[in-house]
């Protein structure tokens, strides 16, 4: 028997397999001239129901303009946040613009072709608590976050964060009592009736929270921001055809200063990266 041949047949058809699977999300993407993206319904300015009920802020806007870029319509879901950081989508969604922080966990399900901001993670508190100062005060305390997030990690003292592996993180703080939630909103709410009555504090992002801050005296800013928080788009792992797409598309992005003026639009200052 006569194995060479057989074997070069074997590796053209892997080689085949391989390209067909590292072009299957630009390739349905093209063929239904829809992109998927997923984000959350609940994360104001970067996702959240307008007056007219529809799916508004930076994270949107940025996932049209990707869409635009590909010359396809775009379809947003909204499943829940552990969902979507779960990863394993098996073809339901093609990209995730929702401010996903990397890492070294989630890159075992997911690729993240590109950073496209960055804010720091801060503490806030009800306006009237005199207790908590900053990450040290937060000892045996009750800490509102939105589950699965690079803030549980940090309060579980095991965040690492991709691409900043060298950083060292400050863990002044000793046992923390995590109080995960769907969203920041209700997070709030729960802030909202009174220091300790549900929650002493909320660890969360800066440019979500400020917009709180600016508008409801009940809340105010702990300390110093505790690390900043790169966040990136994810995509399924595996698809170096669509990873490379990616990335074209946010350079354009990038370089016609559509990323610059919607972050000027939603959050008040370039925060793109």
């Amino acid at each position: 028997m006569k194995f060479q041949p057989l074997l070069a047949l074997g590796l053209t058809i892997l080689a085949a397999s391989t390209q067909a699977f590292g072009g299957a999300t630009l390739d349905r993407i093209e063929q239904k001239k829809e992109l998927v993206g997923v984000l959350m319904e609940s994360y104001p300015p970067f996702s959240f129901l307008n007056d007219q009920n529809q799916l508004d802020g930076f994270d949107v806007d940025v996932a049209k303009a990707v869409a635009e870029k590909l010359g396809v319509k775009l379809r947003l879901e909204t499943p829940s946040w552990d969902v979507i950081a779960a990863g394993r989508w098996s073809g339901r969604y093609d990209i995730c613009i929702c401010s996903m922080t990397p890492s070294k966990a989630r890159a075992e399900v997911f690729d993240f072709p590109v950073e496209y901001y960055a804010s720091p993670a801060v503490i806030v508190v009800n306006a009237k608590d005199e207790r908590i100062h900053n990450a040290k005060d937060l000892s045996g305390k009750k800490v509102g976050l939105t589950s699965a997030s690079s803030y549980e990690s940090y309060l579980n003292k095991n965040l690492v964060i991709e691409g900043a592996e060298d950083t060292q993180l400050q863990y002044p703080f000793e046992d923390v009592q995590i109080a995960p939630y769907d969203t920041d909103n209700v997070a709030f709410q729960d802030l909202g009736l009174g220091a300790g009555v549900r929650l002493d504090a909320i660890l969360t992002n800066l440019v979500t929270a400020q917009p709180r801050l600016n508008e409801d005296k009940r809340f105010k800013l702990a300390g110093d921001p505790l690390y900043s928080e790169p966040n990136s788009v994810a995509i399924e792992k595996g698809d170096a055809q669509w990873d490379s797409k990616v990335r074209e598309v946010f350079a354009q992005l990038k370089q016609d200063g559509t990323l610059s003026k919607l972050s000027q639009k939603w959050i008040g200052a370039d925060i793109s990266k």
